[in-house]
């Protein structure tokens, strides 16, 4: 297969769901830097019931970006469909999750090193996997392991692993659980000491687009940025000052959520109320994030809780 470095520059992103779309709002912004190329999306095929209906106005509103399009269902693609796919572009930036199902991104990245992929992104825009380790309660972060034990394995493709930890308006997601703000009740997992980092999608795509774009380059590790990191308590204290009024404040102790989780097996949210009850891998210290050390203005919880007030 013919290097990647001789390819003309062109940037696949997979996916264009929350963060897909963040990712290529923030690449299409730096359209007209030097040595800019084409911008491409990974999307699913379009329903056979739905190719003649209603029209696709995901597509329609990617084209009008100047985005090209691909379909592919990463669900039913081989690994060597995908790869020759991937062959294709020199930086593949992959946004999305486990829609596929298990081994989504342990197939993803197998195609992605087939192909000879200059540099890829993968999805690991979550904790820090490797102080997580194994054995975390949640399946899915196994994978991630798996994957990062894949990249390491190799020398050919370059990689570049963004820890953002969770995404700001998961914290806020009233299946996850952890905050009501409309009740004003605010849970802890394991301890009221535990903290947890947060970063918006929007500012996740402009973070990763930085970073790739960073002299000298970075390759090959993992670069953390956040946008914050508290202890539960200081989050109860920024919901109480948002709402004006005290909050009910519950602990959910580690034998409770292990209880529920082996009551409930098949619960993905309890998987990760317990795998997220730790007092490492899901948070770091802002002062040391790549966003920090460029001095990037990011969106911290209150600010985040204000604007969706605003809004």
């Amino acid at each position: 297969m013919s290097d990647t470095r001789s390819r003309p520059k062109a940037t696949l992103v997979i996916g264009a769901g929350e963060l897909g779309m963040a990712m290529i709002r923030a690449l299409s912004a730096r359209r007209g830097s030097a040595g800019a190329g084409s911008l491409n999306v990974l999307l699913r095929p379009v329903p056979a019931d739905r190719a003649h209906g209603e029209p696709d106005r995901l597509a329609a509103k990617l084209r009008q970006m100047g985005v090209e399009i691909i379909r592919a269902d990463l669900a039913t693609e081989t690994e060597e469909g995908l790869a020759a796919i991937f062959a294709d572009f020199p930086v593949v930036i992959c946004c999305a999750g486990f829609v596929g199902g298990a081994g989504t991104q342990r197939k993803i990245t197998a195609a992605v090193l087939k192909a000879g992929v200059e540099r890829y992104v993968p999805w690991q825009f979550g904790v820090d996997y490797d102080a997580v380790g194994r054995g975390s309660g949640q399946d899915v972060w196994d994978e991630q392991l798996d994957v990062r034990e894949m990249l390491r394995a190799q020398a050919r493709t370059h990689w570049t692993i963004v820890s953002t930890g969770m995404f700001t308006s998961f914290l806020f997601e009233p299946s996850f659980g952890l905050v009501d703000l409309e009740k004003g009740r605010v849970h802890a997992l394991g301890s009221w000491d535990h903290r947890l980092t947060v970063t918006i999608p929007e500012e996740i795509g402009r973070l990763t687009v930085a970073i790739l774009e960073h002299e000298p380059r970075i390759d090959d590790t993992v670069v953390f940025v956040a946008g914050d990191t508290f202890s539960y308590a200081q989050l109860a204290g920024m919901v109480e000052q948002h709402l004006g009024r005290p909050v009910e404040r519950i602990l959910w102790r580690m034998d409770t959520l292990l209880a529920e989780v082996t009551a409930h097996p098949e619960d993905g949210m309890r998987k990760y109320h317990l795998a997220f009850a730790r007092r490492t891998g899901v948070a770091w210290d802002k002062e040391r994030t790549f966003n920090s050390l460029q001095g990037i203005a990011v969106t911290d919880v209150p600010t985040w809780l204000g604007r969706r007030h605003d809004a």
